[in-house]
């Protein structure tokens, strides 16, 4: 697929999630997710490439959406990229209604799938109207910039993380993942402050956020994600040197907890809550 098709691809909906999400009791998250991918007539392919226990992860969450009624779901654990670039590997997904990134390690995850079929086979399922849904390392990857790896740590500093391309789904941010549990404040305003243009979001674990095709975000789960817009700020990362702090100033920070919203073109905060947060309970979830 080529850069000018890549940067039209637009059509689906993305939920970018924290990590360690509800997988047993209300399962809030994942409920949302098989929803909008079509619920119990849902095709979900579960990609574990991130994932450290092999085809372990992926076997795990197949039985997580069984569980919730979904009859059709195929883990694929491409570990290399020739097997990324197999056929038969990227038709997989021919007629997934809803594509699930596990967590690991982005940076394994991009650059083994990053511009093979596999990875064009997703985006042109996105392209028509399927749901992207990553959690940890997979809703790191969802962005086209993303945080390869990084220290944490409350205060930015230089050389504090390191950026690479990510999977294009989501254009003009760049997403952490267990946001407050591990202290990435300070790296995310490192990043944002050297690249200003790009939107941060800092998501809690058992946390996501749901990206729609009007690239609306609606926070859904236990916890909140931090939206740091460095768009008017001032910074001296130019001026450090090593992995000294730097300087930011005038950056606007939203914590955004369940049921807000925020438009991620315009970077504001819509002023009502949703229904899902005002009423709560997962049967409102499913019949949105």
């Amino acid at each position: 697929m080529r850069d000018e098709e890549r940067a039209s691809v637009t059509d689906g909906t993305v939920i970018i999630i924290g990590g360690a999400e509800d997988k047993i009791r209300d399962r809030v998250i994942l409920n949302r997710f098989v929803a909008l991918a079509g619920g119990r007539d849902a095709t979900i392919a579960v990609i574990s490439t991130a994932s450290s226990l092999g085809t372990e992860a992926g076997e795990r969450y197949r039985q997580v959406f069984t569980d919730l009624g979904v009859a059709t779901v195929r883990p694929l654990h491409a570990t290399t990229r020739p097997q990324a670039n197999d056929e038969t590997v990227a038709l997989t997904l021919r007629d997934a209604t809803g594509v699930f990134l596990t967590g690991g390690n982005q940076l394994k995850l991009a650059s083994t799938i990053g511009g093979t079929r596999l990875a064009d086979a997703m985006l042109e399922r996105f392209g028509h109207g399927a749901v992207m849904a990553g959690t940890s390392a997979g809703a790191s990857a969802m962005s086209s910039h993303m945080i390869a790896f990084g220290a944490s740590g409350a205060t930015p500093k230089h050389r504090m993380a390191q950026i690479s391309a990510g999977l294009g789904m989501l254009p003009g941010v760049i997403v952490d993942q267990h946001f407050q549990q591990r202290n990435r404040l300070g790296r995310l305003l490192s990043l944002i402050a050297q690249n200003p243009s790009l939107l941060g979001l800092g998501v809690d674990e058992d946390t996501a956020g749901v990206v729609g095709p009007d690239h609306i975000m609606e926070v859904i789960g236990r916890g909140s994600i931090t939206v740091v817009d460095g768009s008017a700020s001032e910074t001296d990362a130019w001026e450090i040197r090593g992995h000294k702090p730097l300087m930011i100033s005038g950056v606007v920070l939203h914590a955004l907890p369940a049921g807000y919203r925020f438009d991620l073109r315009r970077r504001h905060r819509l002023a009502t809550p949703t229904l899902h947060a005002i009423q709560g309970g997962i049967e409102d979830v499913a019949s949105s």
